[in-house]
């Protein structure tokens, strides 16, 4: 796991986060407990500072990326597979859908379910509860029972397939 310290900005990563092989941590960049950053994930702190949440889980292939605004990531929210954010807030318990793309001071309220492949405008702001899809991205309607239950789902099964691999070894190269 490459951890990268620039212009004097260590990242800090709690103890009990997962960082797999292949991600990348970078700068001015801020892991609480029980996160979990999947293969090939990149988390750049150079320009703008990152903060992570507990129980988030960042999944494979993602870049997080802020410049000008720092970005802050609530706690329990999982950003799928492939996602690109750049400066960006989003509260607790949301969920960020494969290939998504979040642009610079985009806010995500709480509970709130981004769909796959949407792309949220800079400076859009999306309510709490909120189902979102599109681009560019607009709120469609009110994150409903199957919307939290995937939230839910999200971060618990990450955080118990971290413990997994926290334990797994590799058999080969």
């Amino acid at each position: 796991m490459p951890v990268i310290q620039v212009s004097g900005k260590q990242p800090v990563i709690h103890p009990t986060a997962y960082i797999a092989p292949g991600a990348w941590v970078v700068g001015d960049v801020r892991i609480a407990s029980d996160v979990s950053v999947w293969f090939n994930a990149v988390l750049r702190g150079d320009l703008a500072s990152l903060s992570v949440g507990s129980g988030c889980n960042i999944r494979d292939g993602t870049v997080i990326h802020p410049a000008g605004v720092s970005a802050v990531i609530g706690e329990r929210v999982t950003v799928g597979h492939g996602c690109r954010l750049e400066g960006v807030y989003i509260e607790d318990e949301a969920l960020i859908g494969m290939g998504a793309v979040l642009l610079e001071g985009a806010r995500v309220g709480r509970g709130s379910l981004v769909s796959a492949g949407s792309v949220l405008p800079a400076d859009i702001v999306v309510p709490a509860g909120s189902l979102v899809m599109g681009n560019p991205a607009r709120v469609v309607g009110e994150a409903e029972g199957k919307h939290r239950k995937m939230i839910q789902e999200g971060w618990k099964t990450y955080e118990d397939l971290a413990d997994a691999f926290r334990t797994s070894r590799k058999v080969r190269d």
